[in-house]
């Protein structure tokens, strides 16, 4: 090669790298694929084996069938133990069949120790924060999904037998794979009163007719017989609750709701992760991820506690979500009770009104990711475009004739467990990111603390310092609903005069006030029911007796914020 194409390649190399930064892993995953609970348990265990340094693989309980429950704990040590930052909590999987919510979670723990180190920002974010890492808050439910025949829809609950349809008998019809294809799909009878006639153009489709109009065709349900000889078809299929009602948080019984379960935590595995929230009081920030349309969800679950809510933290979901509605195509930002349907002890609800934590249910996959564009309702020509041309016909299986043993002569076939809810393999590891980018910027918007301006000045025979304290954050070190609940602790502002003694204290309602708004009882423990408000400040203000030079410790202590301390001596500080 010549010296100056030499030059010029060697310069495109370096460009190209340059643009296209790449952090290599030390456990390569693919995310072109979805993996079965074990798969999933194996990659969790070789990452943590992989970066001693940073996670802490922790079993949390076993779920209803033994499987373990894991945390993976994600913290940089050089910065501090886990428990001395504010953390967040991150979890998928709560319905078995929603599994892609499982694999985003994957893709953050390798994402993130991989990035540590040589990514800048990611490197400061794990420095100054923590991570709970849950993939499955429904082991057996994710793996009942795989290894069983399915419905896109089917093992969304928990394992616990339960009696469907009160005949004395446990999910002891449930539905069938009839053609031995490996998926539950549809059966069609013919039938001169039907409400459907197939397309003449597209066999594979059938058409709901009018009121007024006679079809061909009966739709029968999912494939199955009469197991219990009842005269019904899948009345009672496997499980379960619903392990998003199963919380202690707004709870209702199963006559108001299925699938709460006897009681809040009445399940192993809600009851592992309560526990483990529970003892982690330094979270202040949840995401839980779901499937399906396209949704990044906050409370309430129920109606008539919105107005509960505080209007300041309204204000931190909004301005997080609007960042989620940019760095998510086609994703809205809709409240639960409002825009999807009631819940009732849900798990966000949980975290969010009962232990104060600002939280987000991210309901992963829209439709409209299929297309690239905003299509208001996809009609089933463009589907099938995108199901033969892009997948290849795999989400649907032929139709064929079935001689069933109550029906008579039917139709079984149609789209299969992976044809929706589900994001397609070429498509999940950009969703994947999306949604770990969003989730970053909520984690990022956790309260930093810091002292601002401090001030001393002489007045008579006491000192007066003036003393600032600093949140650059958009989370406030407790959330109104914590203060207005009294949930958890109070942050306090400690003062330990050494030498020096503390004759009065109080806040200010800015730093000119001239007014303190005095402490009646220990002046040097000052209780904040409030916290640090988000990108805001308080101001205290101190009467000390004592000589020049004297040493002042200042603290600031949260649960939900790093504590953080400062030095001030007693010596006249130039005019503010």
């Amino acid at each position: 090669m010549k010296p100056a194409l030499a030059v010029l390649a060697a310069t495109l190399l370096t460009a190209a790298v340059h643009a296209q930064p790449h952090h290599p892993a030390k456990v390569e995953v693919a995310f072109n694929r979805y993996y079965t609970y074990a798969e999933m348990e194996g990659h969790f265990k070789a990452i943590a084996a992989a970066y001693p340094d940073l996670v802490e693989l922790r079993e949390i309980g076993k779920s209803r069938e033994g499987r373990s429950m894991w945390v993976a704990i994600v913290n940089a040590p050089r910065t501090g133990p886990h428990t001395s930052k504010p953390a967040m909590w991150i979890d998928g999987n709560v319905h078995g069949n929603e599994i892609q919510s499982a694999e985003v979670v994957l893709y953050t723990l390798w994402y993130l120790t991989k990035s540590y180190g040589a990514n800048a920002d990611l490197t400061k974010l794990l420095d100054t924060y923590s991570f709970y890492l849950c993939p499955s808050q429904n082991p057996d439910g994710r793996e009942f999904w795989f290894s069983n025949v399915q419905t896109s829809s089917s093992s969304r609950s928990n394992r616990r037998p339960v009696d469907d349809d009160k005949d004395g008998l446990l999910d002891e019809d449930g539905p069938d794979d009839l053609d031995g294809d490996g998926s539950i799909t549809q059966m069609w009878k013919q039938d001169p009163n039907g409400r459907y006639i197939r397309d003449r153009n597209d066999p594979r489709v059938f058409i709901r007719v009018a009121d007024d109009e006679k079809g061909e065709w009966t739709n029968l349900g999912s494939e199955g017989i009469d197991n219990d000889g009842d005269g019904r078809v899948n009345e009672d299929g496997p499980g379960g609750d619903d392990m998003n009602r199963n919380w202690p948080t707004d709870w209702q019984p199963n006559y108001v709701q299925g699938g709460a379960g006897l009681y809040p935590f009445s399940n192993p595995e809600t009851r592992a992760v309560g526990r483990f929230i529970l003892d982690h009081p330094n979270i202040a920030a949840g995401q839980s991820y779901h499937n399906m349309g396209g949704m990044i969800l906050r409370g309430p679950g129920a109606s008539y506690r919105e107005n509960a809510y505080p209007g300041g933290d309204r204000a931190v979901y909004d301005a997080i979500a609007a960042k989620g509605v940019d760095l998510l195509p086609y994703y809205r930002y809709l409240i639960i009770y409002r825009d999807l349907y009631t819940v009732h002890g849900g798990f966000v609800n949980w975290l969010a009104e009962g232990l104060g934590i600002f939280s987000f249910t991210n309901e992963m996959w829209h439709n409209n990711m299929y297309f690239q564009r905003d299509i208001a309702q996809p009609d089933d020509k463009r589907m099938w475009l995108f199901r033969d041309r892009l997948q290849f016909g795999e989400v649907f299986k032929d139709y064929t004739e079935y001689d069933h043993p109550q029906y008579g002569k039917v139709l079984i076939g149609g789209l299969n467990k992976w044809s929706s809810r589900i994001t397609p393999t070429f498509l999940l590891e950009e969703e994947c990111h999306r949604n770990f980018a969003f989730t970053m910027f909520h984690a990022d918007q956790m309260p930093v603390l810091s002292f601002g301006r401090t001030h001393v000045a002489r007045s008579g025979d006491l000192w007066v310092l003036t003393v600032e304290v600093r949140n650059d954050k958009l989370m406030p070190s407790r959330s109104g609903w914590a203060r207005s609940r009294r949930i958890g602790l109070n942050d306090l502002m400690i003062c330990e005069p050494g030498k020096a003694s503390i004759a009065a204290a109080g806040t200010l309602s800015s730093w000119l006030d001239t007014r303190i708004d005095p402490v009646r009882n220990e002046p040097g423990r000052i209780q904040v029911e409030g916290g640090v408000p988000g990108r805001g400040t308080l101001t205290f203000r101190y009467y000390l007796s004592g000589s020049p030079g004297d040493s002042i410790t200042l603290r600031y202590i949260a649960e939900k914020a790093a504590d953080i301390q400062a030095t001030v001596e007693l010596k006249e500080s130039a005019a503010p």
